[in-house]
């Protein structure tokens, strides 16, 4: 048996499943496509911790629930007539199709920024008057800014060297910092969220995804102050209790481990 037979049953499998659920589970017959989404985006970030921890095994399993909500959806679609998994599959197969001409037509292309370009201009002449279009108003800020930049850029809005958006990052810091000396808090605000979004860019050009940075440093930041409530009860005080230069000789173990 081939690994793609393999792999249809197991998808057939659970689509059996699914049926089974809708028709007998108390639970998952209640549901809607409105009561499924926070969980969905829930299950979402599980799977994006997994992805940061490195943990295959747990890769694994959130992959699992997140197919699972798109099989669910789907049942919901077909209870409706609206579609079913076929027609989300064959959605997401013709779009592929349609947006790599340099693998299923013939167009040429040299590198990876190519491909991107060619993307964001197929999409305005299927229709849409925005490259912006596509970015979620929901997603959080920071992912936002992230593809608002990646999307101007796929039609030549950029800066040309990172160089100069270390600079534009610096003005605005500055202007950020008269803004402080001012005391108005609105003004700081505006600024503090454009020193962010120049952040945000310069990290682009650095190819660094700023949440997973962002992220990455939450899990340090947690793992040592963990460490430092560990030692304080260790040595029975409160961190209340401890100096700034006790708490410092247990941080600057907890950044050995």
């Amino acid at each position: 048996m081939s690994d793609k037979t393999v792999q249809l049953k197991a998808f057939e499998r659970l689509l059996n499943i699914m049926d089974e659920l809708r028709e007998q589970c108390p639970w998952d017959k209640k549901q809607t496509l409105q009561s499924l989404r926070h969980l969905t985006i829930e299950e979402v970030y599980e799977l994006g911790d997994a992805i940061l921890d490195n943990d295959l095994d747990e890769v694994k399993k959130e992959l699992g629930d997140v197919l699972l909500h798109i099989v669910f959806y789907s049942k919901i679609g077909s209870e409706a007539n609206a579609f079913d998994i076929a027609d989300v599959c064959h959605s997401i197969c013709d779009k592929l199709v349609d947006r790599h001409p340099h693998i299923y037509g013939d167009i040429t292309v040299e590198n990876e920024e190519d491909v991107k370009r060619n993307w964001e201009q197929l999409k305005l002449k299927e229709g849409k008057t925005s490259v912006l279009e596509g970015v979620p108003k929901s997603l959080p800020a920071m992912v936002k800014a992230s593809r608002i930049q990646d999307k101007v850029a796929g039609v030549g809005f950029d800066w040309e060297e990172p160089r100069q958006v270390f600079e534009k990052v610096e003005e605005e810091l500055r202007e950020l910092q008269t803004e402080v000396d001012l005391g108005d808090q609105e003004r700081m605000e505006s600024e503090f969220g454009d020193v962010l979004f120049s952040m945000i860019n310069y990290a682009r050009f650095l190819k660094i995804d700023p949440e997973s940075a962002l992220e990455r440093t939450n899990k340090k930041f947690i793992k040592r102050f963990q460490y430092l409530e560990q030692k304080s009860k260790e040595i029975e005080k409160s961190l209340s209790e401890m100096s700034l230069e006790e708490m410092d000789v247990y941080w600057e173990e907890a950044k050995k481990i």
